[in-house]
């Protein structure tokens, strides 16, 4: 029965919490995340040493930020080479579709990957006019190439900044962008369809597979300056919007772009989690903001242009049965947060002895394109006496109307496609890195090899954030007297006003100086301790923590903080840039909680396991791989082939149509699967609980993976330490060969 008031256990202080602790906790840690981005700025310089004696020696000193900032975008497969652009006519329509007074308008593409092309607008000056410069003119996503180029007239002319560079004798390439609209982010032949901007359906499937949809588009523009290399002629990139972002971000990783304009973009990046989720990068904040992307283009000329930024109040609205958008909003850079970002990054530019080299221009008329902008660009070019003449006219072609969505939806699949081919590979990028570096020919050589792994798997895909740098100061009170067992709430500090909560349970029969195990019992999303202790709960739990105290376990319910909605999403936004994720947070919670335990008296640290369901399932997979106290783990209602339900775009079990915005993980698909976690917990024991009709995944996803792991265990010589239960159920903890597994491991006889 519950007391209230009851007495706190033995070596603890009163815990006298009130309200809803699991809350106040997602609370803490999202305030502690918020802190930690406030002090990244500060603490990134350690991850650069620039050496300003030359301009040389300078590009030289950043180019390993410069090659971290390419993975991070993911930016590095090899293009394929292209010596020219393709006219894109049909019986229909030609290729050639306006011309100016001194230029033509034709639409083209251009090879980047096998399944991928560029496609846009080419303005190419006549024959008898020299070209003075090359252009890749960006957009905002929301704009097509002809807005820019004038052929359409959406947009005043002064921002029409495409044509104007034409008309002053520019080659000027307009590639299109995927916008922001969700008319094909879904899979019709499976019935599934979302709310996500076409943005984020590229960035879902990409990011854990180490791609991103900023990386895609740079690698477009990169296609064009290999292209644009082959004329001695300067090349230069100039985008709005989200053209800026990919103009700035295309400049930064490659140096043959001598000068870059970038509008309606540039600021403080301190609250990029508010923005859309397609502008997420992994561990940018960590070493990285504007300022510094800037130093990447340095001593290159760069523009900074305050134009008023595209504002989007964000995703398309659900309706129709499509959701599961992320939240994000787009607002124009403040214009104190431009000034100040650029302040940081001219300071660079000073040190390097070439402050001319970078410019702030604010437009009275805040349009992009402004004509001291467009002359600025032309003078860094080396074009002299450069001007702009914003008075020019055009004559259109008598075309077909051109099918602007034929032509979104094909860039659209070309990169699903792509990326559907990157996550097939996978496997084998796997075994590259982790199976082929690794010695499963003896125990010994296992753990051995497997260090380097367990390192990279948390400082690089988990994230390592700082450990516990308070005392635990646990705090309990009784909260459970049942005839078998006692239950307490538990409070452990963690960091500086951040707490880790549970329950414990104990049993009534310890004896004095006898040590028991622990079983480590996990609730899933949205749950709470209690639905795994309290005996009085009925659900999918079955009160697994209270069953297995019945059978003379200690058992500890921690509360993991993936409750409460956005709440504890919006935690994983924030961590991300400054590369953590919610599990790096968990880890030092956990940890926290091992060493506490460890320390009764009455509990045998070398006997704690772990078994958690659904997203204490994903737990199971995470936390053990890295925390050793853990002797064993069980992993319940999750166990599946991860990387394919994560990126997949032809199965209805794939979170790439769900509201779970926050599951991939960045470079997930090319490092650890379920198996190669699983590996990092051998030899440790490992068991996997599966309901046949469980709707995580389908059987085969489960047992496949599943077949990789004891195939390891096998090789290592301790099958018997490894199974997989499956049972006619669903998703729930079945708890029959599991509690068996419980007894055998962690070596407590069974009633």
């Amino acid at each position: 029965m519950s007391k209230n008031h009851a007495p706190e256990l033995q070596g603890t202080t009163p815990l006298t919490f009130k309200g809803d602790l699991a809350a106040q906790m997602v609370e803490d840690l999202d305030n502690y995340v918020t802190r930690a981005i406030e002090t990244a700025a500060e603490k990134r310089e350690t991850l650069w040493h620039r050496d300003y004696s030359s301009h040389t020696a300078y590009t030289e000193s950043v180019e390993l930020n410069r090659q971290r900032f390419r993975k991070q975008i993911g930016c590095y497969d090899e293009r394929l080479l292209i010596n020219s652009l393709t006219y894109l006519g049909t019986t229909n329509a030609t290729a050639h579709i306006a011309e100016g007074e001194n230029f033509t308008v034709s639409r083209v593409r251009w090879q980047v990957f096998d399944e991928v092309e560029g496609e846009g607008l080419l303005l190419e000056p006549n024959d008898n006019i020299p070209v003075i410069a090359q252009v890749v003119a960006l957009p905002d996503a929301d704009w097509t190439p002809e807005m820019i180029a004038g052929v359409t007239d959406e947009l005043p002319s002064s921002a029409q900044f495409a044509k104007h560079l034409a008309s002053a004798g520019c080659r000027v390439v307009v590639p299109l962008l995927i916008n922001r609209e969700d008319t094909y982010s879904g899979n019709q032949k499976i019935g599934a369809f979302t709310n996500q901007p076409h943005r984020e359906f590229i960035y879902r499937m990409a990011y854990q597979l180490g791609r991103h949809i900023i990386g895609y588009e740079v690698q477009k523009v990169l296609s064009l300056v290999d292209w644009m290399s082959s004329f001695d002629v300067p090349i230069g990139v100039i985008g709005y919007g989200e053209g800026g972002l990919i103009a700035f971000h295309s400049a930064a990783v490659d140096t043959r772009i001598q000068a870059t304009v970038v509008s309606g973009y540039f600021q403080s990046r301190e609250e990029v989690w508010r923005e859309p989720i397609y502008r997420n990068v992994w561990g940018l904040l960590h070493e990285f903001g504007d300022a510094e992307i800037a130093s990447l283009i340095a001593p290159r000329t760069l523009i900074v242009e305050a134009s008023r930024g595209p504002e989007v109040a964000g995703p398309p609205p659900r309706r129709d049965g499509r959701g599961g958008a992320a939240p994000g909003q787009l607002v124009s850079p403040p214009l104190e947060s431009v000034e100040a970002e650029f302040n940081r990054a001219k300071s660079i530019y000073e040190q390097l002895n070439c402050p001319n080299n970078t410019h702030l221009i604010c437009p009275e008329d805040r349009l992009p394109g402004s004509t001291e902008t467009l002359t600025t660009f032309l003078t860094s070019l080396g074009v002299e006496n450069a001007h702009i003449d914003k008075n020019q006219s055009f004559t259109l072609d008598a075309t077909e109307p051109f099918d602007y969505e034929t032509r979104q939806q094909r860039q659209f699949m070309q990169l699903v496609n792509l990326t559907q081919r990157f996550l097939r590979e996978a496997a084998t990028r796997r075994q590259e890195f982790f199976w082929n570096k690794t010695d499963s020919s003896s125990l010994a050589k296992w753990e051995e090899t497997c260090v380097d792994a367990k390192t990279y798997f948390w400082d690089e895909v988990i994230g390592r954030c700082p450990p516990p740098d308070v005392p635990a100061n646990p705090r309990t009170r009784l909260i459970y007297d049942e005839p078998k067992w006692k239950g307490y709430e538990v409070v452990l500090d963690v960091w500086k006003d951040v707490f880790a909560y549970g329950i414990l349970l104990l049993p009534n029969d310890l004896a004095p100086g006898e040590q028991r195990p622990v079983v480590v019992c996990q609730h899933g999303l949205e749950g709470r301790p209690q639905d795994t202790a309290d005996p009085n709960i009925q659900s999918v739990y079955h009160s697994y923590a209270a069953q297995l105290a019945d059978r003379g376990f200690i058992t500890y319910a921690p509360q993991n903080p993936y409750i409460g909605n956005d709440a504890f999403r919006v935690i994983q936004r924030k961590a991300n840039p400054i590369k953590w994720s919610l599990f790096s947070l968990i880890i030092r919670q956990h940890e926290r909680t091992l060493d506490w335990l460890a320390e009764l008296p009455y509990v045998d640290e070398n006997r704690i396991g772990f078994y958690g369901l659904s997203y204490g399932g994903k737990t199971a997979m995470r936390v053990p791989a890295v925390l050793e106290k853990y002797a064993c783990s069980i992993c319940s209602a999750d166990f599946n082939e991860w990387i394919v339900k994560n990126a997949t775009f032809d199965s209805r079990y794939s979170y790439m149509f769900t509201g779970e915005y926050e599951m991939p993980e960045f470079d997930l698909g090319n490092t650890f699967n379920y198996a190669e976690m699983a590996g990092l917990i051998a030899p440790r024991p490992f068991m996997v609980e599966r309901g046949h009709d469980d709707g995580v995944a389908p059987d085969e996803w489960v047992a496949h993976e599943f077949a990789r792991v004891r195939r390891l265990y096998v090789r290592l010589g301790i099958a018997d330490k490894t199974e997989i239960e499956f049972f006619d159920g669903g998703h729930q903890i079945n708890s029959q060969d599991t509690f068996r597994f419980l007894h055998r491991h962690l070596n407590w006889t069974q009633p």
